[in-house]
C-alpha cells in the first residue's frame, strides 16, 4: 500500500463519520463524494454534491467536510468543490446505504 492510498483511506474514514442530518447514512456511503484527489504536496481536493440543490445544509456540510479532512495531520490544504453535475440520485448510494434505508 503506498502512502497516498493510506491517506485516502484515512480521508474516507473521516468522511464516513459525517452524516447528512436528514438521512441516517454517512455522506460517503450516500454517494455525495464524487472524487478525492491528493497532490504530492498533500493538498486534497474533494468534489462533492448534495442530495438536492436547496439542501438545508448546503452552507455547512462542505465546511464540515473541509474542517474534518484538514484535521488529518499530514494534509496541508483542503479544497472542497460543490457540484451538481451530475445531479445526485439514489443510484449513487452504496448497497450498504440502500440496505440501511430499506431500499433493497
Amino acid at each position: 500500500m503506498n502512502e497516498d492510498s493510506s491517506l485516502e483511506d484515512r480521508i474516507i474514514s473521516v468522511l464516513k463519520k459525517i452524516y447528512d442530518p436528514e438521512i441516517p447514512v454517512d455522506i460517503y456511503e450516500l454517494g455525495l463524494i464524487y472524487d478525492i484527489q491528493i497532490s504530492r504536496k498533500k493538498e486534497v481536493k474533494i468534489l462533492m454534491t448534495l442530495t438536492t440543490y436547496n439542501c438545508p445544509v448546503a452552507d455547512i456540510l462542505p465546511i464540515e467536510v473541509k474542517e474534518k479532512i484538514q484535521s488529518i495531520k499530514e494534509i496541508n490544504n483542503v479544497n472542497v468543490v460543490l457540484t451538481f453535475d451530475p445531479p445526485w440520485d439514489r443510484g449513487f448510494m452504496s448497497e450498504e446505504a440502500r440496505l440501511e434505508l430499506g431500499m433493497l
